[in-house]
């Protein structure tokens, strides 16, 4: 051997061992603009691009955090259900892709049911993890809602679902096509317990989420750039042999045909969402008039019977939007 193998090369791989890993993890490309974004700097900004401000889709938990106050809040476990009940299999088994997720990300669905304050305001929160098999919606995910919505009446404070999802989830066939009408009516019990229900849509919101209880709030929000829809621009586009217009089916496009109330950026949802809750279910801010009999808990006042204003159940939506500016 010549003295470059057995004395160069060893000198230069010591060399290159010895340079320390760099984590794969620290910058992130913003799919937008294609910016490049320090990973603590863009967790700090609440993962919104610092350079053209597009949404990219955050972790449940941190969102969570960034919407109840002080990051406070009190999870509620999700009831179990029949797991794996039609026994699917295609490559791999149904049983084992949710086990695998379950592990993955620590729970045992793609939902988190949450309590906390929200500007001083109570409110019950139904949120989609949409790394959870892409937010699909199942038995499970029913579950979560309906015990939600349960926990918001026994509670007597507002219902708000953020829905970050594929749709339902085919694995689970008509079982969870059923979610459908079982959210559907779950969301029809808080309204006519004369409560609040506000939907916080996210991207991506399609599928059956889309067309169940994600349309149905009372207010509907919407995140800036949010895809929402039922199916894809592509498939739509094949099917009416059109081109679909620029923005389609973007949260902006529905807040302009009037689909959502409003679209309102990451940081001023606190703010924007704790003044909508004041209003309709602070005692002091209902009209005169008929409305509702409903018993509202004061942190520090007595239980009081005082009408809701008709908006709180659907209604006199003019009002609410132009209220909550």
């Amino acid at each position: 051997m010549s003295w470059l193998s057995t004395f160069i090369r060893p000198k230069i791989n010591a060399f290159g061992n010895n340079t320390k890993d760099v984590p794969d993890n620290l910058w992130e490309k913003c799919p937008s603009c294609d910016g490049m974004l320090f990973h603590r700097d863009l967790k700090a900004a609440q993962y919104v691009c610092y350079h053209c401000d597009h949404h990219l889709r955050i972790d449940v938990i941190e969102r969570l955090e960034n919407l109840f106050d002080d990051g406070q809040f009190k999870e509620h476990a999700v009831r179990n259900v029949p797991i794996d009940p039609l026994k699917f299999k295609d490559k791999k088994k149904y049983a084992d892709r949710l086990n695998d997720a379950q592990k993955k990300r620590g729970r045992k669905d793609a939902i988190v049911v949450a309590e906390g304050k929200i500007k001083g305001q109570s409110c019950m929160i139904a949120a989609f993890d949409f790394k959870f098999m892409g937010g699909s919606m199942g038995a499970g995910v029913g579950e979560g809602i309906v015990l939600a919505a349960e926990k918001a009446v026994k509670g007597n404070m507002p219902l708000m679902v953020i829905p970050s999802s594929g749709g339902a989830r085919m694995q689970e066939a008509a079982i969870s096509l059923m979610q459908m009408p079982r959210t559907t009516v779950a969301v029809e019990m808080v309204k006519d317990a004369g409560l609040p229900y506000i939907v916080l849509l996210t991207d991506p919101t399609t599928g059956g989420v889309s067309a169940s209880f994600a349309m149905l709030g009372d207010i509907q929000i919407a995140e800036p750039g949010a895809t929402i829809g039922f199916a894809g621009k592509r498939v739509i586009q094949e099917t009416i042999r059109e081109e679909l217009p620029d923005g389609f089916q973007t949260a902006e496009y529905l807040l302009e045909h009037g689909v959502v109330d409003m679209v309102v950026a990451r940081k001023d949802q606190p703010e924007k969402i704790g003044s909508i809750i004041d209003m309709l279910m602070n005692t002091n801010a209902t009209p005169k008039g008929k409305g509702k009999k409903s018993t509202l808990k004061h942190d520090n006042d007595d239980a009081t019977s005082v009408p809701l204003p008709d908006v709180a159940r659907g209604g006199n939506q003019a009002r609410l939007k132009a209220a909550a500016k």
